[in-house]
């Protein structure tokens, strides 16, 4: 897979370092208020036991560890690279019932701080498209996850259907800069305007039987896949072979 002119740690920083305090209820905005039953729908096929340890990678606000730790009797660990929003994910911890099984640090996807095989599950969220090598990244993932571990991702993605297809751009391209300014102003505006091009760009360099072939050589076997919502969403998943 290639790699970007400009560093997507960078992009993903410069539009949401300032944006903690409305991240949630934008996400639903950006999402078509979808954006909990994605989560719903990947955190589904996870596996962690009891003494367990989940890592979610780009945990951004901390709405799917503690999804996880809902759903799962596992400890997690959430990993992001903007500190405001990790801020916002400890406040949302700490109101929580989970706060002794959640732990959040700071770090990247592409160069996870964990030795090998360290996690029975891992997820990850809006990840690809802020990564300059979305092949290596998975490979990254992979390395942390214990043999026999299963692995789920959510991203936005772009309906197949030519029908929707055209009602999807239409939204993307004009009601979610409205909306983002409404909801958060100037600074949500930048972030609905640039939502819509960056998915379309993601995945005319990285279709979806590209994306599957990565998951597979980054060692994973059982790939599925799930459009969601008519195709504005997609959550995929996998597990490593046990020795």
């Amino acid at each position: 897979m290639e790699t970007t002119t400009r560093d997507p740690n960078e992009v993903a920083r410069d539009l949401f370092d300032g944006l903690p305090d409305r991240y949630d209820a934008l996400a639903e905005v950006l999402s078509f208020g979808q954006n909990r039953r994605w989560r719903r729908e990947m955190v589904g096929h996870i596996r962690a036991p009891a003494g367990g340890r989940v890592l979610d990678v780009a945990t951004g606000t901390a709405g799917v560890a503690l999804a996880i730790a809902g759903t799962t009797p596992a400890d997690v660990v959430g990993i992001d690279l903007t500190p405001a929003m990790l801020g916002r994910g400890l406040e949302r911890v700490d109101e929580s019932a989970a706060t002794a099984r959640i732990r959040l640090v700071v770090g990247r996807g592409e160069q996870l701080p964990f030795p090998d095989a360290t996690f029975d599950a891992l997820t990850f969220t809006y990840l690809l498209r802020y990564v300059a090598d979305p092949a290596a990244t998975l490979r990254e993932l992979s390395r942390v996850v214990k043999p026999g571990g299963s692995i789920a991702s959510l991203e936005f993605a772009v309906p197949g259907n030519a029908f929707w297809r055209f009602w999807w751009h239409g939204y993307t391209r004009l009601v979610l800069p409205v909306a983002g300014f409404a909801t958060g102003g100037r600074e949500w505006y930048e972030v609905g305007r640039f939502l819509g091009p960056s998915i379309t760009q993601h995945y005319r360099r990285y279709p979806v039987p590209l994306i599957l072939d990565a998951w597979r050589a980054a060692g994973l076997e059982d790939v599925e896949y799930r459009t969601m919502s008519l195709g504005g969403g997609i959550v995929m998943w996998a597990r490593k072979p046990a020795r």
